[in-house]
């Protein structure tokens, strides 16, 4: 009589083959992970910059918003407002200081003037190293800059 089966020195060489497989692959889906995030982030950042536009031009009394919340729309059955203009989606436009999206928060900040004539905007990963290596900032419609440290002094122009 024959046994059928796998022996159990089989089935370990199988799942040892499975562990190197998972150890090479997961740093390089983890580098794959933190480059989206921090396209995201830049993406977000100009998204923030056009709303901002849009809502100086459809506000020209107030300036720019102040919070990212008067960006966003209260709900889909209000009308827009200079308090929930409905030029941001509700993620970036949440009513906290900061608003989390894909591994990063992003933070209204520097907003001075009455009406508001100037603004900052702050992208910094939730965990350096994690979910991103580089903060981004952006002012005014200027170019998205670069903090190498994952902070908010943003000094190198994005390449």
């Amino acid at each position: 009589m024959k046994q059928r089966g796998f022996s159990l020195i089989e089935l370990m060489i199988v799942v040892a083959i499975i562990l190197v497989i998972t150890a090479i692959a997961l740093p390089s889906f983890q580098h794959s992970k933190i480059a989206a995030n921090e396209a995201s982030a830049v993406y977000s950042i100009r998204t923030i910059n056009t709303a901002q536009v849009t809502y100086a031009t459809t506000y020209p009394a107030i300036g720019y918003a102040a919070t990212l919340n008067a960006l966003a729309a209260s709900s889909a059955t209000t009308a827009a407002s200079s308090t929930n203009a409905g030029v941001l989606d509700w993620v970036l436009g949440c009513t906290g200081a900061t608003c989390p999206k894909s591994g990063y928060n992003f933070q209204l900040a520097n907003v001075a003037g009455t009406p508001v004539s100037s603004y900052s905007i702050w992208g910094t990963p939730i965990t350096v190293g994690t979910t991103g290596y580089r903060g981004f900032c952006s002012d005014n419609m200027n170019p998205v800059m670069v903090d190498p440290n994952g902070g908010h002094t943003c000094t190198m122009p994005l390449q």
